[in-house]
């Protein structure tokens, strides 16, 4: 069972993101605040849950928040700056979009560039550790999930319906056959992944 809170005295808000480690596609970033001492025993690391917990919880999230947000940087802007950057962006704009004003914020990792003035805590594995993280972990992956089906959609021959944008073998043959897209990110040096994925 994941804890409900950090402390005991201020108003606590989960943050997490999706799509970091992807070829191609946004990342996405969530900010959730819940109510104090919330319980969920089904709330976990979205990363250990499956397609079908992830939405049904992502429901539930959403209906028993105190507040929530969600907010995306593009592939574009991930290449001008860079994806670590680009991933803490994105959490700071989805902090910024709460209509609630958290007091602590709770970061999933090793370290977060703060862009608020809010105080904050860097949790390692945070999202199986604080329900609130997890709340997070579970709307920023359900909302990127979707967000790259919609782009499948444009882009058919790179199987982001099935593999979201991650690099996978099918990925890689089909940018092998195709080339990059507008939404690859370029700075990830693709040609040189491909040279190396041929090379297995």
């Amino acid at each position: 069972m994941l804890k409900s809170n950090y402390t005991s005295h201020v108003v606590e808000c989960g943050c997490d993101e999706a799509g970091r480690g992807c070829l191609a596609g946004p990342v996405y970033a969530a900010a959730v605040i819940l109510p104090h001492d919330y319980c969920n025993s089904k709330l976990n690391d979205s990363k250990q849950l499956s397609r079908r917990q992830r939405e049904t919880l992502r429901e539930v999230v959403e209906h028993d928040a105190v507040a929530w947000a969600v907010a995306s940087v593009s592939a574009e802007e991930i290449d001008r700056t860079n994806i670590l950057r680009a991933s803490f962006h994105a959490m700071n704009l989805a902090i910024r979009q709460l209509k609630v004003q958290p007091e602590l914020l709770l970061i999933d990792g090793n370290r977060f560039y703060n862009e608020t003035d809010l105080p904050y805590r860097c949790i390692v594995k945070g999202d199986a550790q604080y329900l609130a993280i997890a709340a997070a972990s579970v709307l920023a992956k359900t909302y990127r999930d979707e967000e790259m089906e919609r782009l499948d959609r444009a882009y058919p021959v790179y199987g982001w319906k099935q593999n979201k944008g991650y690099p996978t073998a099918a990925h890689y043959r089909a940018i092998e056959s195709n080339g990059i897209s507008p939404w690859h990110r370029k700075s990830y040096r693709l040609e040189r992944q491909l040279s190396l994925f041929q090379e297995l």
